[in-house]
Parts: C-alpha cells; sequence; structure tokens
C-alpha cells in the first residue's frame, strides 16, 4: 500500500477514488507546524536557526500519517502545486524523519494543477523530488515575516502604546491606504465647465460635439475654468456658423482579456458580483476541491492561487472547439492566443484558472452549484472562453467641426464608434467597460464641408473630484503592480489589517483608522526604508530569486538582519514625547483638522489657552488639552469610520438632577467612550454606555440606572450573603461570594429576580466556576533585587506578579511571549505609581525602585534585537 498526503480532507476522498485500494490518501488539513510566539524562534545569531511547532491538533493528525506510513510502501507527497504547497510537503517529510518511520520507503512529489482523474494519474506517473530552492524561499519569507513582526512590534508597543503590531507586507499595504487617504484631505477642488452643441445635420439626424479648441487654442477637459470663460465660448457658438472640417472613420480591433489570476479573479468577482476577495477564495477553493457530480466529487477548476496567465496547451483545443460549437467558426481566431502577464515579479510557472473541463456549461452546471459558486464559476467559463476567441471589430469615427464667427472660431468634435464585429464582446465585457456605450453610440452619415444646424448649446459646471479611497480589489491591484506580496498572500495581508483595527470598509472602501494612521506615520518616519514601496518589492524579487535557485535563502536574511537590526537598536534612546512631537507635526491636517478660519486649530475649544496634541494611553492614541488636568478636554483621534469624533471639550449634555443628592447627571464622552456622570466634584461616580445602547437614547432614567449599579438583588438563600446584579468589563454580571454569573442582556440586570440569580449562580459553580487562585502560567525567573517573578492568569486578565505588585499585560500581549525584560519595565513602572502607597519606609522604597530601573535599562541595551517578540508576526 501507498501512503498519499494532501493538504484537504475533501481532496482526501477525491483523490483516493481515482487511485483506488493500493492507496491510501490523507490529509495534513493544511500547515503542520510553524514558529510559536515566543523569544528565539529564528536565531539570527545561530545561522538563522528556526524552531517549528505543531499545535495538538496537528500533532493528532502527524501520529495518524506515521502510523499508515509506517506499514506503507511508498510515502507521495501531493500537496499544492505552489510555495506554501511545497513547505507543508517538507514540514510532514521532516516529521516523519524525526519519527524514524521512514526507513528505506522511496518518497516521491507529486504536483496536479486540477483535482480531475487524469490530472491525478498524470501526475503520479510523473513523480519528482521536493523542490529544494522553492521550500528556502518559504523558509526565508517566514523567517522575514517572523523577524519584522517579533522586532518591530515591541518598538510600537513601547514607543506608540494602543498599537498592536507591524508586519512585513501588511505595514506597506496600510501605507498605502492611509497615503490614499492623505491625498483625498489634501485635495482642493478645481472648477472646470464642458460646453457641448446639439446639432443636425441636413437629414435631420442628430449629432452632438464637445468643444475641443478656442481661437486656435487646444481646451483640454480642465482647461475652461469659470464660468465668464465658458459664458464667452457659448455664446460664441451661438453665434457661429457651423460646418463640418474632416469626417476620418478607421477600423479598431479590441483584443480579449487573459484569463483569470488570483489578482485578476478576486479584482473582477469584487466588481461584477460584489464578493469581498476572502469570500471569493472559499468559493473558489471549493471549486477547485470538487463538487458531487452525479455522486461523484470533481474538480470544476484549476489550482486558484497563481499569477500565471497561459492556458495548458491540451486545454486550448477543447476550448476553440467549445468556441466554434457555442458561437461558430467566425468567433474563433486563426491561430492560439498566448499571454505573458505586466504584474512585477510574476511567476508563470502555475496555469491560469480556468475550468478543468470546457464543456461544462455554467447552465449545466446550476443544478449541482449553490448561487456564489454558480456566479464565481459563470465568470470563470466566460473568461476563459473570451480569452481564446476573435478579436472585436469596431470602426471609430471622428467628426471634427468648426463653428466660425467673424474672426473667432471654435473647434468641436462628435465621436462614435459602430462595432462591425463583435468577438469576445458577445461574452464578456470587463466591468470598467460596462459603463461604456462607445460602441452602441453611433453617427449619422456626414461629409466634409457640410453645414450643421444648432439646436442648442449647454455649459456645465464641473468640479474635479479626489482619488477614490481604495477597494479590496484597487489594492489588490496596485500591491501587484508594485511587486507587493504574492497571490496566496492577499487576503490575509487585508484580513490582518481588519483584524488589528487598522483599517475599515465602509461601502466597500478601505478607510484607515486612527491608529492604522500613527502606525504608518510612526515607521513612515523612523522605519522608512523598510515601508517603501521599492524595498519591499526588491525582497520580493530576492525570494523570487531563491525559488529559481540564484540566491542563497541565508545570504538574503544575513543582508537584511544586519541593517533591520541595527536601525532597531537605533531607536531604542527615543522617548515617546519625541515620537508623539513627530506625529503632532505629520498628522496635523488630520489630527487637528482647519475649522474656522484663521483660527489656530490646536488652540483648545474648552479652555482656549491650552495647546492641543496627540497623546497616548494602553488604549490608544487620543487628543488631548496641555493644560490638563485643570482642563479635561479630549478627543478621540477618530470614531471608527476615519472621522473626528468631539468629546466632552465642547461640553457634556445635560440629562436632569439626581432627585436624591440634588446633583447634576451629564452624559459625557471620554477617550473610552460615552458615559454618564453624576456631579462635578474631583472624582465623580460615572459609568459607561453599555454596547448596544446608543448614547443618544440615554434619558436621566436610564442615566440613574446605571449609576446605581452594581444593584442589590437579595440575600442568598444558603449563606445570606448578598448577591448584586452589575455592568462589567465583560458584560452585565450577577455576583455572590466571588461568583460571577453573565446575564443574558444588559436589561436583565434592571429585571433579574432572587430566584433567577440563584440558578445562574449554581449552573455556574457546576461548570466549575467561582472564586478561584490566579494560575501560574510562566515562570521567568528572580527579581534582581530578589523573589519570583511569574506570569499569572487573573480574574481580570493575564498579568505580571512580583510579591505585593502585580502588573497588568499590554492588551494583546501573548502572556507565553512575556521576557523577563519586559516583566521587568512593567513592575518598575507599577512601583513608581503604587510606591507612595507602600508600608516600607521611604527611602528603602526608592532605593528599591532605583534598582529596578537600572537593571531594566541595562537589560534593555544589552538584549540582542533577535530575542524581541510580539503578539503576531502575522504578515501577507
Amino acid at each position: 500500500m501507498d501512503v498519499v498526503i494532501v493538504e484537504s480532507p475533501a481532496k482526501a476522498k477525491t483523490i483516493n477514488k481515482y487511485l483506488g485500494k493500493d492507496y491510501k490518501v490523507l490529509a495534513s488539513y493544511g500547515h503542520v507546524r510553524d514558529l510559536p510566539s515566543k523569544d528565539g524562534s529564528v536565531l539570527p545569531d545561530d545561522d538563522f536557526k528556526m524552531t517549528w511547532e505543531a499545535d495538538a491538533k496537528s500533532k493528532k493528525r502527524l501520529t495518524e500519517i506515521a502510523s499508515a506510513v509506517k506499514e506503507s510502501d511508498r510515502v507521495i507527497l501531493a500537496t499544492d502545486p505552489d510555495r506554501e504547497g511545497e513547505a507543508i510537503s517538507w514540514h510532514v517529510l521532516q516529521v516523519l524523519k524525526n519519527k524514524r518511520v521512514l526507513k528505506d520507503k522511496p518518497i516521491q512529489r507529486v504536483v496536479f494543477n486540477a483535482i480531475t482523474k487524469k490530472s491525478i494519474l498524470d501526475a503520479m506517473e510523473n513523480p519528482r523530488d521536493i523542490d529544494a530552492p522553492l521550500v528556502e524561499a518559504y523558509l526565508a519569507r517566514r523567517a522575514l515575516d517572523y523577524l519584522v513582526g517579533f522586532t518591530l512590534s515591541p518598538v510600537l508597543w513601547r514607543k506608540l502604546p494602543g498599537a498592536r503590531s507591524a508586519g512585513r507586507v501588511q505595514s506597506v499595504a496600510l501605507r498605502l491606504v492611509c497615503q490614499r487617504e492623505t491625498e483625498i484631505e489634501a485635495f482642493l477642488p478645481q472648477e472646470y465647465w464642458s460646453i457641448f452643441a446639439d446639432l443636425s445635420t441636413a437629414g435631420s439626424d442628430d449629432v452632438q460635439a464637445r468643444v475641443v479648441s478656442v481661437d486656435g487654442i487646444k481646451k483640454n477637459r480642465h482647461d475652461i475654468g469659470s464660468e465668464t470663460e465658458a459664458a464667452d465660448i457659448k455664446q460664441l457658438i451661438e453665434q457661429a456658423n457651423i460646418t463640418i472640417q474632416s469626417v476620418e472613420a478607421k477600423p479598431v480591433k479590441r483584443n480579449p482579456f487573459a484569463p483569470f489570476t488570483t489578482s485578476t479573479l478576486q479584482m473582477e468577482a469584487s466588481r461584477k458580483l460584489g464578493f469581498a476577495a476572502a469570500r471569493t477564495m472559499q468559493i473558489a477553493q471549493k471549486l477547485y476541491e470538487g463538487i458531487s457530480l452525479g455522486g461523484e466529487t470533481t474538480g470544476l477548476i484549476t489550482y486558484m492561487r497563481t499569477d500565471g496567465v497561459q492556458i495548458a496547451p491540451e486545454a486550448i483545443g477543447p476550448i476553440r472547439g467549445a468556441i466554434e460549437n457555442e458561437f461558430g467558426k467566425d468567433y474563433v481566431p486563426e491561430k492560439p492566443r498566448y499571454y505573458s502577464s505586466k504584474a512585477k515579479n510574476a511567476q508563470e510557472a502555475h496555469e491560469a484558472i480556468r475550468p478543468t473541463d470546457i464543456f461544462r456549461h455554467p447552465k449545466q452546471m446550476a443544478r449541482y452549484l449553490d448561487e456564489e459558486q454558480l456566479k464565481l464559476y459563470t465568470l470563470i467559463w466566460r473568461r476563459t472562453m473570451a480569452s481564446q476567441m476573435a478579436s472585436a471589430q469596431i470602426e471609430r469615427t471622428t467628426v471634427e467641426i468648426v463653428a466660425q464667427h467673424g474672426s473667432r472660431s471654435a473647434g468641436l468634435r462628435a465621436t462614435g464608434s459602430v462595432v462591425r464585429f463583435d468577438g469576445f464582446l458577445t461574452l464578456y465585457t470587463e466591468t470598467k467597460d460596462d459603463s461604456d456605450d462607445e460602441e452602441s453610440k453611433r453617427l449619422p452619415p456626414m461629409s466634409e464641408g457640410e453645414a450643421l444646424a444648432r439646436k442648442g448649446v449647454t455649459a456645465t459646471q464641473h468640479h474635479t473630484e479626489p482619488p477614490p479611497r481604495y477597494t479590496e480589489a484597487t489594492l489588490i491591484k496596485k500591491m501587484e503592480e508594485l511587486g507587493i506580496g504574492r497571490p496566496s498572500t492577499y487576503t490575509a495581508t487585508l484580513s490582518v489589517l481588519r483584524d488589528r483595527d487598522y483599517v475599515e470598509l465602509d461601502k466597500k472602501r478601505l478607510i484607515p483608522s486612527g491608529k492604522g494612521r500613527l502606525v504608518t506615520g510612526f515607521l513612515s518616519n523612523f522605519f522608512e526604508r523598510y515601508v517603501q514601496y521599492d524595498f519591499t518589492a526588491s525582497l520580493e524579487e530576492k525570494l523570487d530569486k531563491i525559488s529559481a535557485g540564484e540566491l542563497q535563502w541565508k545570504d538574503v536574511l544575513k543582508e537584511f538582519w544586519e541593517d533591520f537590526s541595527q536601525h532597531v537598536d537605533g531607536t531604542k534612546e527615543l522617548r515617546v514625547s519625541q515620537v508623539l512631537d513627530t506625529l503632532n507635526e505629520v498628522l496635523a491636517a488630520y489630527a487637528f483638522p482647519q475649522k474656522e478660519e484663521g483660527k489656530d486649530p490646536r488652540v483648545c475649544p474648552s479652555c482656549d489657552n491650552g495647546q492641543l496634541s496627540l497623546k497616548t494611553s494602553r488604549y490608544g492614541a487620543f487628543v488631548g488639552c496641555s493644560n490638563y488636568p485643570e482642563c479635561g478636554y479630549t478627543r478621540q483621534l477618530d470614531n471608527g469610520n476615519g472621522e473626528q469624533q468631539e468629546n466632552m471639550g465642547d461640553g457634556p449634555k445635560m440629562l436632569g438632577v439626581d432627585p436624591e443628592t440634588g446633583l447634576d447627571v451629564s452624559l459625557r464622552t471620554g477617550r473610552f467612550g460615552p458615559y454618564v456622570q453624576l456631579g462635578e466634584e474631583k472624582k465623580p461616580p460615572r459609568s459607561s454606555i453599555p454596547k448596544g445602547w446608543d448614547p443618544q437614547s440615554i434619558d436621566l432614567e436610564k442615566a440613574l440606572q446605571l449609576l446605581s449599579l452594581p444593584r442589590p438583588v437579595g440575600m442568598h438563600p444558603e449563606d445570606g450573603k448578598e448577591i448584586k446584579a452589575g455592568l462589567g468589563r465583560y458584560g452585565p454580571f450577577v455576583l455572590h461570594d466571588g461568583t460571577y454569573a453573565n446575564l443574558p442582556s444588559v436589561d436583565d440586570i434592571f429585571t433579574v429576580g432572587l430566584n433567577h440569580a440563584v440558578t445562574l449562580l449554581a449552573e455556574k459553580r457546576a461548570k466549575g466556576g467561582g472564586r478561584r487562585t490566579a494560575q501560574v502560567l510562566k515562570e521567568l525567573g528572580d527579581h534582581p533585587d530578589g523573589g519570583a517573578i511569574s506570569v499569572k492568569d487573573g480574574r481580570y486578565g493575564p498579568y505580571v506578579n512580583h510579591g505585593k505588585i502585580n502588573a497588568t499585560l499590554p492588551k494583546d500581549t501573548d502572556p507565553q511571549s512575556v521576557t523577563m525584560e519586559q516583566a521587568l519595565e512593567l513592575i518598575a513602572a507599577k512601583a513608581g505609581k503604587t510606591g507612595t502607597k507602600k508600608k516600607a519606609p521611604a527611602k528603602k522604597t526608592a532605593a528599591k525602585k532605583t534598582t529596578a530601573k537600572k537593571t531594566t535599562a541595562k537589560k534593555t541595551t544589552t538584549k540582542k534585537a533577535a530575542t524581541k517578540k510580539a503578539d503576531a508576526a502575522d504578515d501577507a
């Protein structure tokens, strides 16, 4: 028996049917190992040694694979035909070697571009070895992404609190989105006028012509810039004699588009079908892996991660035959069409995306596919057919017209096209041309010297538009043009940007958040080289050369790491205040938008003499007044859709008076969101507005309800201790003796009765809830001043513990990735905040704090850059 290893269980089932009982096909379920998110997974000082780790699920599957291999005669690695697929085969092989189950068994690698019986059997007849350069390119890419993410992200955490991570490709993609937003904000609309004359021929046929010159001076689209000029030209034409100067008709060929690559499929699916890039790839994956056709699973399209535009020679003949059957001989060109990619750094080792059998017409497939699958399959089928069809034959006519009045004249032009032979246009028109009716616009018969009657002249005002925000489709297109990323990375890149809250989608347009703009501003000013488009593209070229065997992968890593690590080391002395001063200038137009003409946008609107500037907290950046705490003005940098949101500087909204205390109740907005407040004393009672509640709907009654929390529910019948209902960090709850039980909704806080609360608490305790001792997640060692340091998991999340000092970890920090260096910084910072409250003598406390700070500083200076960590080396 031979063991065949693929990625997907769906593929495994299909391929096993094709190969028969002498084969056992097993799925790896994608990647089986990855670099663990901890210190030292890649060691630049140890010749870039990489440590791989399998999670629990992968370990189970690898054990199953190893057991099957142990009893097999041959091992066939049949993962996807790209760099990732080659890497998965390599990982599986390394694990099998480590488990010592291979012995002297033959190891073969096979690839196929389609899951059809013929493709599978042909591949099995042509095995090869694992492509070492392709694996090395994968290793280089993975090491680069890890080193950038796990080295740069901690710099962000320290210098720009609230930022989450920075990646090699995601940071460049984010820069594109932010740069476009800056262009939009800086855009100044320009007025221009268009002038059209409605004319008629001697045969009473209507013709519309546009002004293209005045008194011999050419007028382009934006050249008529004022109403006065437009009125003058309009008057000239209204008084002029109008004749035809020339008529030119010439044939034009329009050639079909190349078949789909990954990026062009994502772009067209977005434009034509409204699919997000990730959704397109999910559907395409299903079409590739196979659909049940009459009880047999069959792959309907070829592999969908490719930047190649060629179609396999054996597939071209059937496509030409299908065109002739469907449309006739005239629609089949004399010779097959061959395409080459215009994309920068394109690798054309793989086919374009096409149907595995062109004779599977979408109409026939409709009963086997759901609505979305049918739409995407139809799009791929049409594009593939059109790519091998005859060119469209178009006759384009241009009529030059002269309007003469005395010594003055104006030139006008009328254009039209007639489709003499539709060719591929009968089947497929790319979206960008769908709104263009040029082919259907015909001009009546006209001749040189013919006089035209004037029916009317219109002058219309326009204003230039700013460049549009990127959609997922246009961003992918731009990344492909610049050579940033590869087909398999585009959707992952976009997902990371959204997951990090760096961009948001609004009407399918990508808008950078305040956090995203801060990160881009920081990287563009302090790590400029590493977010340059040319630099990122040149690194991709080197990875491609590794794939081709032209460069050594560790040489590329050494060259990159030497400069990058030095640059990171150079930022250690940067103070947060320096970073904010720079960002205040770089993001001035965004953070401090102009209001009243002549008024300084950085003057605080609340106190009128403070200066506004960017400030940071663990939750991110916000705008605040320099006169804090005397002036409490703050403003969120954005409200989630790229717009500025004013907070309490414009004054709180008064809701009424609390009848019990006589104090004012107000609705306010702080940097952590909207809240209600009672009174104006130094530390007034406050309550956040629950998620899902519209702040504008908050009245005095609701505000007083929130301010009264936690609400007493009653005494527990078993021990007589009080049960309370309240609103916490994780939502509404009931509390009894240290046990928290969730409530279904916020409204339940005010209505839950004693019996229901007792039941919820009992259910929670039955599941193991209740008061618990903090769990130790990681032991870090001893503090320089003595005493163990550990990472623990508490009720409110993970924290670092040293003696009686508990320092909460920054949001989204992986507890397992915390180093001693980070722990010492957090403990020192916490000790600094709480030192005056300690019972220890002042001198001892001060000495201890000084020692901790010095130790931390020393370690920060000597720690190797390679040991920096981040919560995510996610990169696309």
